[in-house]
């Protein structure tokens, strides 16, 4: 990481800047202790809910998922949650 004096960073921020974009990292100092350091923001975690929708558009895709009933996550059953397995026999 490259150490640069507090005055320096203040005359150099926009170029500074660029350089943390492209990954590098900057320790600024001041009276030569460091201080603050420039690293790059951390990216955002998760889904791109907009890009996924701008793809299901240039694809023509409606829908995504295919066609899920509309009681997929309905609870079971209760007779269904009962069943018991059938036992094995003995050979």
């Amino acid at each position: 990481m490259t150490t640069i004096p507090i005055r320096d960073a203040k005359n150099r921020l926009t170029e500074l800047a660029r350089r943390v974009e492209d990954g590098e990292r900057f320790t600024v100092t001041r009276n030569g202790k460091p201080v603050m350091e420039l690293v790059p923001a951390k990216q955002p975690v998760g889904i791109d809910w907009e890009g996924l929708e701008a793809y299901k558009r240039e694809k023509g895709i409606t829908h995504f998922f295919g066609d899920i009933p509309a009681d997929f996550d309905d609870p079971l059953p209760e007779d269904f949650l009962i069943t018991p397995l059938p036992l094995p026999t003995k050979s």
